[in-house]
């Protein structure tokens, strides 16, 4: 549970959005950094120092009103809501709507007129039938109301409990004192069922914009064929459970079934269907020692293959981790919903008492006035507020994550917004980094072009630079040079010392700049400061780049192509994708300091490999990372195009725009609901059962707003 005082918890009983804001106003309070509280999952994420005692925070929690429950417990759940984990009996907000219900209809059979003198207008037989209701709506709301207040954190269910509580408590006067006028046992049961419908419809709600999350997690658990070998060597195969599957296991993958985890091929190949991770759905070939994403589907073909990550350490959890993380998040749009949430309650209860002592006042009865007081109190609905937020997010999230793009925060799809210029990186990112030895030579002639070859492979296995893996892959050999030392330098390339104390390097023309004016190859190799040869490759544009650069163009957005590679080279690029502006020849450390002096000029998106280019990603004001899906864990972006996915960088744009601006009109709909719904209240324009008919509603409205962005057209 504890990884670096980084605490990661399971909590039930966040009934209302603005539950979640009680549980970050606590934790820091308790002086946890980091805090993250997802509303739509019951996840809990904080950091705490080594001094402060983890019983005390969970203690705390459960005074609160909320359990801390098993992580392990949940781990079969991923992407549901956690209202689902709530067995027994009416331990859910449905299970308490419908056993409300029937209490409640034959309450509100009076208003029928040929009802007004039947038995159930007995007072003593109303207040039978709303006893269970107010008892089953107080073990919730009053329980949850009287927690909130001890701990000085009022929620909204202070105000549910204390509308039903007067109505309650007024009829049980009119009863004992014989006054019948004053009976409104059916505004206590209406309120109580009504709430319990309107929290049931928000639970919904959540579960439904968490839907594509669900798709994602429902993939995990799948049933695969395990390989085994008896003593005379026979192999057997058999079913299992995926998640009963550990590293190092043989599994048999068979055309159209699902990869059960994520594994490499050790026999056969295939055609994949990776559109769980990557949003492309058209199949890609896998064979011998490629990997394969758990999730992904076999359309044809069939292999064997060996399990290289279960559990938490697949492609899929990662990214099911990370979507929940950011879910977790509040962008600065949501500060201001925060701040009127924290004090909505004491202005709610001032503005109650108002209504009840104006309108005693006015009216000179008190009966109207208390029924408008608790009007006002029923109708108040700071689950909008605080639901406004997470639902788009989730939503816009969700979607991203179907589409192969993930975002790391919140906070970055509220920054789409601003980004006025985009910096490209050249190389595996508007390039299919797919390099090709064009030309090679050795210029000593001493060294023969197999020891050329032997020398070059050995110094470049050990760098990740997507030229370096081309060479490696083209010139394998067993008989590799053991180096005494080795290493990268970034920018130049890599640098070894062998046993007799010989230095060599392999890099650019950086390094090559005082033995020779010809800066036209790629790779320049020393020995001992002495120039022994050069390697030339070829790189090709990625079909889709010309296409994104122009939708950039049409958004009005400067494009620009920051490369370490030749000035020529970048220009020429440039030129054929019609780039704005081309910075070349720059090491990592200048590319920081362009992307810093471009990030204070206007907001700047940085698009590079995740790789060379994280310094400057984590600077830019979006870092968005072209990374092959097994390494996403390694990204220090905020967002990651899995799988290369150049093309879905403008619908990642797109999507952050469109939540932004359904997370605005989210709001917008929030305020403007009690803004105008708390006045009309006050004035007796509706009862107490339309108010609590009316704010049950409310969150509909959010959730229609909010899935439409499940269709809506971002690009």
């Amino acid at each position: 549970m504890e990884d670096n005082n980084k605490i990661q918890w399971k909590v039930e009983g966040m009934d209302c959005a603005t539950c979640a804001l009680t549980i970050n106003k606590y934790l820091d309070k308790e002086g946890a950094k980091e805090i993250k509280v997802n509303f739509a999952t019951g996840d809990v994420s904080f950091s705490i120092n080594p001094t402060q005692s983890v019983e005390h925070i969970s203690k705390g929690l459960e005074d609160l009103g909320y359990k801390v429950v098993n992580e392990a417990a949940h781990s079969h759940a991923h992407g549901h809501s956690h209202t689902e984990s709530k067995t027994g009996f009416l331990k859910n907000n449905a299970q308490r709507f419908w056993f409300c219900l029937p209490f409640t209809l034959v309450l509100m059979l009076h208003m029928i007129p040929a009802m007004h003198h039947s038995w159930i207008m007995q007072p003593h037989i109303q207040l039978i039938l709303v006893l269970p209701v107010y008892i089953v709506g107080m073990s919730f709301f009053g329980v949850s109301a009287w927690k909130s207040i001890r701990n000085g954190m009022p929620n909204m269910n202070v105000l549910i409990a204390l509308g039903a509580t007067a109505a309650f408590v007024y009829s049980l006067y009119g009863l004992i004192t014989g006054q019948h006028e004053y009976i409104f046992f059916e505004t206590t049961a209406t309120v109580i069922t009504l709430v319990f419908l309107g929290n049931y419809i928000e639970d919904k709600t959540v579960e439904n914009t968490q839907s594509q999350l669900k798709k994602l997690a429902e993939t995990q658990v799948v049933m695969a064929n395990m390989i085994a070998y008896d003593n005379e060597h026979n192999e057997h195969i058999f079913p299992v459970e995926s998640n009963t599957l550990r590293t190092g296991d043989l599994i048999l993958i068979k055309s159209g079934e699902q990869v059960p985890a994520d594994c490499k091929i050790l026999w056969g190949e295939a055609y994949v269907n990776e559109s769980i991770i990557t949003g492309e759905s058209t199949p890609v070939k896998r064979g011998y020692k490629e990997k394969l994403i758990g999730g992904s589907v076999l359309t044809d073909g069939t292999v064997k293959a060996q399990v290289t990550a279960v559990g938490d350490a697949t492609v899929l959890s990662g990214i099911i981790h990370m979507v929940k993380e950011a879910q977790g998040e509040k962008p600065p749009v949501q500060q201001m919903a925060d701040k009127i949430s924290a004090v909505f309650i004491p202005i709610v209860l001032g503005i109650a008492a108002l209504t009840l002592i104006i309108n005693w006042m006015v009216l000179k009865d008190f009966t109207p006035s208390l029924m408008r007081a608790i009007a006002v109190l029923v109708i108040a609905c700071p689950c909008a507020m605080g639901l406004a937020t997470p639902a788009a997010i989730a939503v816009g999230l969700g979607r991203g994550a179907r589409n192969g793009i993930l975002f790391r925060n919140a906070t970055s799809l509220e920054n789409f917004k601003n980004i006025t210029q985009v910096v490209f990186d050249k190389t595996g990112t508007l390039t299919t980094g797919n390099f090709t030895i064009t030309g090679y030579q050795a210029i000593q002639e001493h060294i023969s072009e197999d020891d050329f070859k032997r020398l070059v492979y050995s110094l470049e296995k050990y760098s990740n630079h997507p030229i370096a893996k081309a060479i490696v892959q083209a010139w394998k050999t067993n008989n590799e040079i053991r180096w005494q030392k080795v290493e990268e330098i970034k920018g130049e390339g890599m640098r070894a010392t062998d046993k007799e104390g010989n230095e060599y390097q392999a890099g650019s023309y950086k390094i090559a700049a005082h033995f020779t004016n010809d800066d036209a190859h790629n790779i320049y190799v020393l020995k001992n400061g002495t120039l022994i040869g050069y390697i030339d490759v070829a790189d090709e544009l990625r079909p889709e780049a010309k296409d994104v650069i122009n939708y950039f163009k049409s958004k009005n957005i400067k494009t620009i192509l920051l490369s370490g590679d030749k000035q020529s080279k970048a220009v020429q690029i440039g030129a054929i994708l019609g780039i704005d502006e081309v910075i070349a020849e720059k090491t990592p450390e200048e590319k920081l300091q362009i992307i810093a002096a471009k990030n204070a000029e206007t907001p700047t998106a940085m698009v590079g490999d995740g790789i060379n280019d994280a310094p400057a990603l984590a600077k830019a004001t979006i870092g968005i990372s072209m990374s092959d899906a097994t390494q996403i864990a390694m990204q220090t972006a905020q967002v990651v195009l899995m799988n290369h996915g150049l093309k879905n960088l403008p619908m990642a744009l797109g999507l952050g725009k469109h939540t932004y601006k359904t997370i605005v009109g989210n709001l917008f709909w929030a305020f403007s609901y009690n803004i105008i719904a708390i006045p009309v209240a006050a004035f007796g324009l509706l009862t107490p059962q339309i108010g609590a008919l009316v704010m049950a509603f409310s969150d509909v409205v959010l959730g229609i707003n909010s899935s439409r962005l499940l269709v809506k057209k971002v690009v």
